[in-house]
């Protein structure tokens, strides 16, 4: 957690991944956020993973820590206009949008900007059209899981990351940032829709991969091995598996002598007539005779004999293991991480729990906050947002408009 953005407040009506993300990011950064939700929850807020006993959703807990819950009945007029009142509420730093909500209906640009006319929307979609997608049918419809997976698999083979969600959220705050960076230059105010399936598209084709296809065909399935340059798991004496990846140069020598195979891969370089050390491209193009020596040479030796050589040759490479043992037995990633900090959630367990992603070293990094209780801010944000009375707060209460912690 950061200060880079305080005096920002957004304003965030939204489930699942990319959105909620988009906000997250914002707030470790420094904004507030204040997530409105409808009483008793949205469509992700018992979402698997779940505390022990079908317990607190970690997911929902995940991507909502530190901000500001409210609850509102969003089916009712009146709790739809607490809503559009929210997120149009007057301040310098506020009217900033987040949502995945359709982009017609009550919470459309067009009505809300009627009411602040300098209102930033960032509107994630499925596809530009208003046409619903996930991460899952996007990376169906781009052809990712047709280049997944084992050489001789037969079908499409998913992945479990959410890679579009993920960098969806990430580009839309970046848009948030861009489009109020503009709003204070000009006083404009605008909307963003940043549909996953263009964003999705689009990287593919940042990575030359439409180009590709066009000019040579659909790329085939490599399995485990990395496309264009050097890189396979192989197995070890005492039967781990490790990832050796070698791009550059660097990493392609240290390689060749923590398993001393200067000299063969010398001999196969002057038999081909290439040069292995200054083109990753060739490394792949002859990965038939390359793989056979590597994996000769690692199958002889232990885990930890292997990690030391790479290690002290600057050889590019991880070992595979459960996410367990990542946590318990690489403190770089967690347990010595600066980035995470023990936090209790709702659900009632501490956790290592992460807080901003980069780290600015010229300043101190706040430990991550805990997640809301559903509805945990809602007199409070209608107080200081509206300012509403506390007996209007009630009446609100009486009505079941609202709903908080403190009153149910």
């Amino acid at each position: 957690m950061y200060s880079l953005l305080n005096g920002l407040s957004v304003v965030e009506c939204a489930s699942f991944i990319a959105a909620p993300s988009c906000s997250l990011h914002l707030l470790q950064m420094g904004a507030e956020v204040i997530r409105i939700d409808p009483i008793g929850g949205g469509p992700d807020f018992h979402r698997w993973p779940r505390g022990p006993g079908a317990g607190a959703s970690l997911y929902w807990e995940g991507l909502n820590k530190g901000k500001l819950s409210v609850a509102v009945d969003m089916a009712s007029p009146e709790g739809r206009e607490l809503v559009q009142q929210l997120i149009t509420a007057p301040g310098d730093g506020a009217g900033l949008f987040v949502t995945n909500f359709p982009a017609e209906g009550f919470l459309s640009h067009e009505r809300l900007r009627a009411r602040r006319a300098d209102l930033i929307t960032v509107r994630v979609m499925g596809w530009p059209d208003g046409t619903p997608a996930l991460d899952y049918t996007v990376n169906a419809a781009i052809g990712v899981p047709l280049m997944t997976g084992p050489v001789d698999a037969q079908g499409p083979v998913n992945h479990v990351l959410p890679a579009w969600d993920l960098l969806t959220g990430a580009y839309a705050a970046f848009a948030l940032l861009a489009a109020e960076r503009q709003r204070r230059a000009t006083g404009a105010g605008q909307e963003l829709r940043v549909p996953l399936s263009d964003v999705a598209i689009a990287s593919l084709a940042h990575m030359g991969q439409i180009a590709e296809v066009l000019q040579q065909g659909d790329r085939p399935r490599v399995g485990n091995s990395l496309f264009g340059a050097f890189g396979r798991d192989f197995a070890t004496a005492d039967g781990d598996r490790l990832m050796v990846v070698a791009i550059t140069p660097r990493q392609w020598q240290g390689l060749l002598e923590a398993l001393n195979l200067q000299a063969a891969v010398e001999g196969i370089e002057k038999s081909l007539g290439v040069s292995f050390a200054t083109d990753e491209g060739q490394r792949y193009a002859h990965g038939a005779l390359l793989q056979p020596l590597v994996e000769a040479a690692m199958a002889r030796r232990t885990t930890q004999d292997l990690a030391q050589a790479f290690d002290a040759r600057g050889a590019c490479w991880a070992p595979y293991q459960s996410l367990r043992q990542a946590i318990e037995n690489d403190g770089r990633l967690v347990a010595s991480n600066p980035l995470f900090s023990t936090v209790t959630h709702p659900s009632g367990t501490p956790y290592p729990t992460p807080g901003a992603m980069a780290t600015l070293p010229q300043l101190p990094r706040q430990a991550a906050g805990a997640a809301p209780r559903l509805g945990q801010h809602t007199d409070q944000v209608l107080a200081q947002r509206l300012g509403l009375s506390a007996a209007e707060v009630g009446r609100l209460h009486d009505r079941g408009r609202i709903a908080s912690d403190r009153r149910t």
